[in-house]
């Protein structure tokens, strides 16, 4: 019994390696068949039609390496990507951004959502903060505002479109986006806490494109 208990461990990381490399021949099998590249960056099994899944433990953005294994330079379309850049330091927020420029095409986006450091109510500041209350905000590197993150990828190259935040004065601001372009589900329109017409909880959201 003793000999049984003792293999688990290595049994449990046997079969991790081999469903981490499934996902890893998925991912490229996706970007093979699909006549678009519309990567979702973090996607914990949440994507649209016609969007391809990723996650960090086959697909990490910070890795130079693991970009080259999966794709050329200048050859995706589209990079969707909803509340990961708060988990990475600003050091790291650039290098990814810096990564998805070399690897989007001429006139490609990404379309990036985090949580908004000008939210005017105080329980969504603390629930997203650093170290904050919320589901994950205990791996929270840095809580953005529009300012903070527009100049992180504009020093990555991008051009960049604001959709929807708020400015410093509380004043929400949004612009008609594109559903298909990429859904954000933490928006204004689409979160289910938004529901009484009050902006309980909303993203930052812009486009960053490479022109």
């Amino acid at each position: 019994m003793k000999e049984v208990i003792k293999k688990i461990p290595l049994v449990k990381k046997i079969w991790n390696i081999i469903r981490v490399k499934i996902a890893e021949n998925n991912f490229r099998k996706l970007i093979k068949s699909n006549k678009k590249i519309c990567i979702v960056v973090g996607a914990s099994g949440i994507f649209e039609p016609n969007w391809i899944p990723s996650d960090q433990e086959y697909f990490d953005i910070l890795k130079q390496e693991d970009w080259k294994y999966y794709f050329k330079s200048n050859s995706i379309d589209a990079i969707l990507s909803e509340h990961v850049w708060e988990h990475l330091t600003l050091h790291e927020g650039l290098i990814a951004a810096k990564n998805c420029f070399a690897y989007l095409k001429i006139g490609g986006y990404i379309r990036i959502a985090v949580p908004d450091g000008f939210h005017p109510e105080q329980s969504y500041i603390d629930s997203v903060k650093v170290g904050g209350s919320g589901a994950g905000a205990d791996d929270h590197k840095v809580l953005y505002t529009f300012k903070s993150l527009v100049s992180l990828f504009e020093e990555a190259g991008f051009t960049v479109t604001l959709l929807e935040y708020f400015d410093n004065n509380g004043q929400f601001h949004t612009k008609e986006w594109d559903v298909m372009e990429g859904k954000i589900h933490r928006s204004a329109y689409f979160d289910k806490r938004n529901e009484d017409a009050r902006l309980t909880y909303t993203s930052i959201i812009l486009d960053a494109r490479k022109i």
